[in-house]
């Protein structure tokens, strides 16, 4: 058994309290399911099932002498319980923390993280199958199908790199087939760019500047691709414009703080996008993920989400309601190039279940 192990756990009561279960799911650090099952409980609260849904996650790793957890929940309350943020007030639920905190101890390492519901669906899922048919439900691990090759990604940055780093947390939680080759920065003293070594990755700074033309600093950003062998190329947060070569053709994609068509062009980045939407009384933006041609924020749509605007809104604080939704979009979006799902036709992509 994998002495390195992740956790999805969820829990759920139709009532509050009413007929309650808990759900885990547990795979090694490959994403090979070990267990997953869900748990009918009878009558309790929410808060109760999702504390279950922990402890009985935590009992099972350890049976099979898992050494290392990583555990994601989407309630923030539990994880910020277990992470000491919150303190434990309801009597129901202390016998609960103690017993899942104890566990915890019993490892080597462990870390408990917030994940959105979106990232936790079977978890979610094995709670409402045990909810309906009013008992446990177990799920056996399959045969393991072979494998594919991870898509290698050269990412494009030229700020923070908080777009590189979720990409970096989605690729390790196994919910991604993909490996980083290569980070491109246009500039040299971006945190992006210390961010990317600090992760270990090849990193190069290839700044505008300094070529005399659009055409020499294009080139230049091919032959760093070609090196790395490159599958796609990735823009997060990049602010350049390069000439895409034809090799490369629906194989970049860009992630943009907006639902384009609206909202973008040259100079629509940032803030200046956020102020934008607010000083038209949007009531709904989001994000987009497309395909990049050589005009700016031009090519096919991928994935949108959206998100809600609201009269209090600042453009700092509808920036963070949108990348909520861009770290759910943008992985989304690698994920079906890579199982080769996105087709063109037209100009439009197409999504389709297999090929």
């Amino acid at each position: 058994m994998s002495d390195s192990v992740v956790a999805y756990i969820d829990g759920g009561s139709r009532g509050n309290p009413g007929p309650a279960a808990s759900g885990f799911v547990l795979s090694d650090k490959d994403g090979n399911l070990l267990l997953a099952k869900g748990l009918f409980l009878g009558k309790k609260t929410n808060n109760e099932a999702e504390y279950t849904a922990l402890v009985k996650a935590l009992e099972a790793a350890l049976e099979i002498n898992a050494k290392k957890i990583m555990i994601f929940s989407d309630s923030e309350l539990l994880v910020k319980q277990i992470n000491g943020e919150y303190k434990v007030k309801s009597e129901k639920i202390l016998p609960l923390y103690e017993q899942a905190s104890s566990f915890l101890y019993k490892f080597a390492k462990w870390k408990v993280q917030h994940v959105y519901r979106e990232k936790n669906k079977i978890a979610d899922g094995l709670v409402n199958e045990a909810l309906d048919m009013r008992q446990d439900v177990v799920k056996e691990p399959k045969a393991a199908a072979p494998k594919a090759k991870p898509i290698r990604l050269g990412v494009l940055l030229s700020g923070g790199g908080r777009t590189l780093l979720n990409i970096l947390d989605e690729i390790e939680k196994g919910n991604l087939n993909a490996e980083v080759s290569v980070v491109i920065s246009s500039l040299a003293t971006v945190a992006g760019v210390e961010r990317a070594k600090k992760a270990g990755l090849d990193v190069k700074v290839i700044r505008k500047n300094d070529y005399s033309n659009i055409d020499e600093f294009s080139a230049i950003i091919e032959k760093e691709l070609n090196a790395a062998k490159v599958d796609l190329v990735i823009q997060a947060g990049w602010l350049c414009l390069w000439k895409i070569p034809a090799k490369y053709e629906n194989k970049v994609m860009n992630i943009h703080p907006a639902l384009l068509p609206s909202f973008g062009g040259k100079g629509m980045w940032g803030h200046h996008v956020h102020e934008a939407v607010l000083k038209k009384g949007c009531k709904i933006s989001g994000c987009t993920v497309h395909f990049c041609t050589n005009e700016y924020d031009e090519g096919p749509i991928i994935i949108q989400r959206t998100c809600p605007v609201y009269d209090s809104d600042t453009p700092e604080t509808l920036a963070a309601r949108v990348f909520e939704q861009e770290c759910i979009a943008y992985p989304e979006a690698i994920k079906l190039f890579a199982e080769e799902k996105l087709h063109i036709q037209k100009g439009i992509v197409k999504i389709i279940s297999s090929i």
